[in-house]
């Protein structure tokens, strides 16, 4: 774990039979403001030339958030609340990792490959920027987060790997429909091509819409998804042929620099999961290569279209088949996972403790060394990208009762979203003071009854009812001129401004009044907001979730367990089909 020096800031406490819990040390006369600490939690954390590169890209985040709030109080409705929850399963780790397999079962090896590829490195490589970027979430207030994923807002924000994997998905499909090869019909391209265009747009807007990301998130996704899915598209299929085509050291050299990349990824400043997802897929890619050139090398797959393509014929098979195929494989999966992640966990930390001895561990902030505990609880969630079987009856529940599974949720959900917060808080409060006039009187808008309200009215109004003083993105819209009536979209987003680092929430509603109700109602009724103290940063910090104990074993946990489901999806099953009948046998055999 990583203990925050000089006790500012939130500190994780480490014990072998007890989760963690945040302690924040009493603040004092010598000790910054909480606006402050804030401020520097991530100068400490951060190498200097990370936090000068997330220094300028945070200005950006700030200023898109009012407008994001204001364009998501525009759109709101209760069905869109649903499908956009719903949809952004379409764009998830654990949507692929199930979906994938499947492609290579039904002798899709082709497009199986080229999926794996484009998801696996869109998930690493937005992991490791958002890692080292370390850029928050846009604020919520003024935002509602809708998600029907616990662990998803615990994440940085930029670059968004939905956006990322949606349009590489898009792109992707876009080079196989125009491909000169490509047999399918003219109308069958036309649909294929708008339900493309359709996925990635519903998938990046359902991203803005529910307080996710901002702007800036998922123009840079969407933009390293088009260019990894560009360059799959281009390279993959050479890269494929000299990788059939080799002996075992190819296979062996692509799992070393996928391990290497593993090594340096960058380190959060905060207990941040997306190198748990980056580690996941780095396993799927190792198992993937390793078992493709196996598979191809052997005697039970074929070489038309592509090596180590699954024996498939619908014809022979039938559907009966075909599903028995699906089922089977699944659970297969399922068992290796179920079987191997506590059997790893268990073994493991002796055998860390006995290489942490001769000082060859490599460790990584907020993960405990096998050292400094005795035992690993046995239902530890190691993950949230494939479901373990005790999570089944509720994935089931949340798809038979989709609106079930949403929550909608305002204030910060992580520590991240809590130094963002109080960051926000202090440039307010210092914008204020800088704006005051120097008579000695002003009050600071920390102790100020306004600044404690999200409503509340600025103190300088004229007598025409206009603001002659603002702040922030309010100023940037022109209602700092004394006598100067704001448009009421202006007005709006100023408002969402003044909530960003303001007060607290005591309620809101999952979803906002009708329309027709919303007419006779104040624009800003759909949120109750305390209108006495703010949360300091000891509060603040209380209410999140506590982080659980993360363990070194984890990682390598992690990185066997799915690469051995990747291996089982490319060459495991397909064995365990044509072993127990369920395969094309010798019929149809293509000529090697």
């Amino acid at each position: 774990m990583c203990p925050v020096a000089n006790g500012s800031g939130p500190e994780l406490q480490k014990s072998p039979d007890a989760p963690p819990t945040i302690a924040i040390s009493a603040t004092s006369e010598e000790v910054p403001d909480a606006g402050l600490r804030s401020l520097d939690h991530y100068k400490r954390k951060l190498p200097p030339w990370r936090y000068t590169l997330r220094q300028k890209l945070l200005p950006l985040i700030r200023w898109e958030t009012p407008y994001l709030a204001w364009m998501q109080d525009k759109m709101r409705s209760p069905a869109l609340d649903t499908y956009f929850a719903i949809t952004a399963n379409l764009g998830t780790h654990t949507f692929f990792m199930v979906a994938l397999p499947i492609l290579f079962w039904c002798g899709h090896t082709s497009l199986g490959r080229g999926m794996v590829h484009i998801l696996a490195s869109g998930v690493f490589f937005t992991g490791f920027l958002k890692d080292m970027f370390s850029l928050p979430r846009p604020l919520s207030p003024p935002l509602h987060r809708i998600t029907m994923s616990g662990s998803a807002a615990l994440e940085y924000g930029f670059p968004s790997t939905h956006s990322a994997n949606a349009v590489s998905v898009a792109v992707y499909a876009l080079f196989a429909i125009h491909a000169p090869d490509c047999q399918l019909e003219a109308s069958t391209k036309l649909i294929l091509e708008i339900a493309s265009y359709g996925y990635a747009f519903s998938i990046i807007l359902g991203r803005l819409y529910c307080g996710m990301h901002g702007f800036l998130d998922v123009i840079v996704g969407s933009i390293m998804g088009a260019a990894i899915a560009a360059f799959e598209c281009i390279y993959g299929p050479g890269i494929d042929r000299w990788l059939h085509s080799s002996s075992w050291t190819a296979p062996a050299t692509v799992a070393l620099v996928i391990i290497c990349l593993i090594r340096i990824h960058p380190e959060p400043a905060d207990d941040c999961p997306c190198f748990d997802d980056s580690i996941a897929f780095a396993g799927v890619m190792i198992g993937i290569e390793i078992g493709g050139w196996h598979y191809a090398v052997g005697d039970w797959a074929w070489n038309v279209p592509v090596p180590a393509t699954v024996p498939f014929d619908l014809e022979h098979m039938g559907w009966i088949i075909v599903i028995a195929r699906v089922a089977i494989g699944v659970l297969v999966i399922f068992a290796w996972r179920e079987v191997m992640k506590p059997t790893l966990l268990k073994f493991l930390p002796g055998l860390f403790r006995v290489i942490e001895k001769y000082g060859f561990i490599l460790p990584r902030k907020f993960f405990m060394p096998a050292s400094e505990y005795q035992k690993i609880p046995s239902r530890l969630k190691v993950d949230n990208v494939m479901p373990s079987v005790s999570d089944l009856p509720g994935l089931l529940t949340s798809i038979r009762h989709p609106g079930r599974g949403r929550s909608v949720s305002v204030g910060p959900q992580s520590a991240a979203d809590a130094y963002e917060t109080l960051a926000y808080r202090e440039k307010r409060r210092r914008d204020s003071l800088t704006r005051e006039p120097e008579s000695g009187t002003a009050q600071s808008p920390r102790s100020s009854p306004q600044s404690k309200d999200y409503f509340s009215i600025p103190q300088n109004v004229d007598k025409d009812g206009s603001f002659s003083q603002t702040s922030g993105i309010s100023a940037s819209l022109g209602v700092r001129k004394a006598g100067y009536l704001p448009t009421p979209a202006q007005s709006r987003v100023g408002s969402f401004e003044q909530m960003m680092g303001q007060g607290h929430v005591l309620f809101t509603p999952s979803t906002p009044p009708p329309a027709s109700e919303a007419e006779d109602q104040d624009e800003d009724a759909t949120i109750l907001v305390g209108q006495q103290n703010e949360f300091d940063e000891k509060e603040l910090f209380s209410r999140l979730e506590k982080p659980r104990v993360r363990y070194d074993v984890e990682v390598v946990t992690k990185l066997v367990v799915y690469t051995g489901i990747a291996w089982l999806a490319v060459e495991g099953n397909p064995i365990i089909f044509e072993l127990i009948g369920l395969g094309m046998g010798g019929h149809n055999r293509p000529v090697r």
